[in-house]
């Protein structure tokens, strides 16, 4: 079920990182943040780990 991103290794707008980090403190999981930001869960991952964004694990 892989999604085709048209925006494959585009570089991050500050808009983007804040909408990120306001999304990440409401508690959105990782899936509901990518899809907001149409990115990849991965790309979305990695950049909240490089800016120490916590996202909610939710099961």
């Amino acid at each position: 079920m892989a999604e085709n991103f048209v925006r494959h290794r585009q570089p991050w707008k500050s808009e983007e990182v804040a909408k990120l980090k306001t999304l990440a403190a409401k508690g959105m999981g990782l899936k509901a943040i990518a899809k907001a930001l149409t990115r990849s869960e991965e790309s979305v991952q990695d950049r909240a780990k490089t800016d120490g964004i916590k996202i909610a694990k939710l099961r």
